[in-house]
């Protein structure tokens, strides 16, 4: 899978098996964490990636805000996991906008706004109501566009 915009690299992840995912230990006694892949399945999304001016930045937001775990593939590129999908960033000289929208949920919608605030994002659309629920629209540190919705 080649980086946006960068040639035929291919994303780190893609050079395993599968999607690393981070299982806990259900008893919490730590140290007992381990890794395991996720499979990948056919004809659906399975890596979203995004461009990034600031790759600390990006990495304090999303881990503040929304909990992504990240691995470092260098200065230029980090991939994350939030748990369901994996993706990545990589660092760019200028971000620009547009592109498909990037929808998080959220069970606390106003929570989630307000961490997105208080982490630096910049509101685009405020909560606004549609058929099945509500939404925000937001912008992180590079200027990507991402929105959050709730059904509650």
């Amino acid at each position: 899978m080649p980086l946006a915009g960068h040639g035929l690299r291919p994303t780190p992840l893609r050079r395993r098996a599968g999607r690393p995912q981070l299982k806990r230990d259900p008893l919490g006694s730590g140290g007992n964490d381990k890794v395991e892949f996720m499979a990948h399945h056919n004809d659906r999304i399975d890596y979203i990636e995004f461009s990034a001016t600031d790759i600390p930045a990006t990495k304090a937001f999303y881990s503040s805000v929304f909990g992504w775990k990240f691995t470092d593939y260098g200065p230029d590129y980090v991939s994350f996991e939030d748990g369901q999908m994996g993706g990545g960033f990589a660092k760019v000289p200028s971000n620009s906008t547009g592109g498909p929208l990037v929808i998080l949920y959220s069970s606390a919608l106003e929570k989630t706004q307000a961490a997105v605030v208080g982490k630096g994002g910049r509101i685009s659309k405020p909560i606004f109501s549609f058929p099945g629920g509500r939404r925000f629209h937001f912008l992180d540190p590079n200027g990507n566009e991402l929105a959050v919705w709730s059904d509650k």
